[in-house]
């Protein structure tokens, strides 16, 4: 005799959903949050966040989303590619949560590479450190107290090109998906910028183009600013000038010392690098030419 709770427990249990969250950007015309939405509904989706927005000036559309959905990856994707086909869609699908291997360049300061590390293992921040670089040995204490890889590749203007190949043979070996430089005092060539194109973060003080060169802020001080802040931004071959991720300020005054703006900026850059590197582990960032769409 066969009986129901028997005939439960011979059944193929359903698999538990994924989480995913896809990102697409495409010129923009009617219909395409229906077309993605339909396609998710259409694969057992259910969407838990939705953001998108239309640019008027260069007329592309933009979409975030996150779904639920216990379809097969292989099937989902292959639905989405031919989706994307449809609308000439530029797109990338992930698992929310899921840490983005990430190899954090150094010099000597160590504001931003322990707040990040800090971030990382209190706050989660949704990043795996897989290795530290620096082009000095300040910093492998540190890195070694969090328990990540420190990697010393010195850097002079003549084993500039071989400490970039032994850059890119550990971004490969490591899988790196995410290079961020924190407070990395080296000039990276064109070509490397070019390799890493989207895949490279970077912080500095928001002074540029004034105050160029060493001792920002104590130039800054000499000329009495009332606002110092820092800039995030992808790096590409125009020198500090990609895309902007985010920037932050700090309003000061004439009783403000060099060391207190100096403080102060280090302080305002930590938080402006911890923001831009989360909002990318996190997929809010599109890229919309020189600029950038923030899904917050």
């Amino acid at each position: 005799m066969t009986t129901a709770a028997s005939s439960a427990f011979g059944a193929t249990p359903e698999p538990d959903p994924t989480h995913w969250v896809l990102t697409l950007s495409c010129p923009d015309r009617p219909g395409i949050v229906h077309a993605v939405s339909g396609l998710l509904a259409e694969h057992g989706g259910n969407i838990t966040e939705s953001q998108q927005y239309g640019d008027p000036e260069t007329d592309r559309f933009f979409m975030r989303v996150q779904v639920r959905t216990a379809a097969d990856e292989a099937v989902l994707k292959d639905a989405i590619g031919d989706l994307a086909a449809r609308f000439d869609m530029t797109w990338t699908l992930d698992v929310v949560g899921r840490p983005v291997r990430t190899l954090v360049l150094v010099s000597k300061a160590a504001h931003c590479l322990n707040d990040l590390l800090f971030r990382q293992r209190s706050e989660g921040l949704e990043i795996d450190v897989v290795g530290v670089v620096g082009n000095h040995t300040d910093l492998a204490t540190l890195a070694a107290f969090y328990g990540k890889p420190f990697h010393h590749i010195p850097v002079t203007k003549e084993t500039k090109p071989d400490a970039e190949a032994a850059l890119l043979a550990l971004v490969d070996e490591l899988n790196v998906e995410l290079v961020v430089l924190a407070r990395y005092m080296q000039v990276l060539s064109d070509d490397l910028c070019r390799r890493l194109e989207g895949r490279i973060i970077n912080i500095h003080h928001s002074f540029l183009p004034s105050f160029k060169g060493a001792k920002p802020y104590h130039q800054a001080h000499e000329r009495g600013v009332k606002l110092i802040g820092a800039t995030s931004h992808y790096v590409t071959a125009d020198l500090d000038e990609g895309p902007i991720i985010e920037q932050d300020v700090e309003r000061v005054d004439h009783s403000r010392s060099t060391e207190e703006l100096v403080a102060l900026g280090q302080d305002v850059e930590r938080r402006v690098l911890a923001r831009a590197v989360r909002w990318h582990s996190e997929h809010r960032v599109l890229l919309n030419g020189h600029r950038t769409v923030i899904f917050r």
